[in-house]
């Protein structure tokens, strides 16, 4: 399903998590930046397990704050287990149980060309 441009959409950045708060700062300052970009795109984190919120639940919040399109963005350096099996299968329960909504998987962060050339730029420099 394709939705017109003027839907309104979200991005939430999925991340493993963990238990220790200062471990989601880095996740969170990517949603800073975003937020500074383009202010009007409702954006959050969401986490695969040991903190909140959940995929589901990040992505429940945005449903009812009415957006309509939803960008899921890994945030994996590697493409492992998580990104290969476990994202797709709440990826299709999301679609399963939102069919009103366009639900995008993007590529792990990790995928991007930009980020490598960035992270060898910031090792060099």
């Amino acid at each position: 399903m394709t939705l017109p441009a003027s839907t309104p959409r979200g991005i939430v950045l999925f991340a493993h998590g963990s238990r220790d708060p200062q471990w989601r700062a880095p996740t969170e300052a990517i949603v800073g930046r975003i937020r500074a970009l383009q202010p009007d795109t409702p954006v959050c984190c969401a986490y695969l397990e040991l903190c909140a919120p959940s995929l589901p639940e990040a992505a429940k919040a945005l449903i009812v704050a009415g957006v309509r399109q939803i960008r899921v963005f890994p945030i994996f350096f590697g493409v492992g287990k998580h990104a290969r099996e476990d994202l797709p299968q709440l990826i299709a329960q999301l679609q399963a149980d939102h069919p009103g909504v366009v639900i995008e998987l993007l590529p792990s962060a990790g995928e991007y060309e930009q980020l490598a050339q960035l992270m060898a730029e910031i090792a060099l420099s």
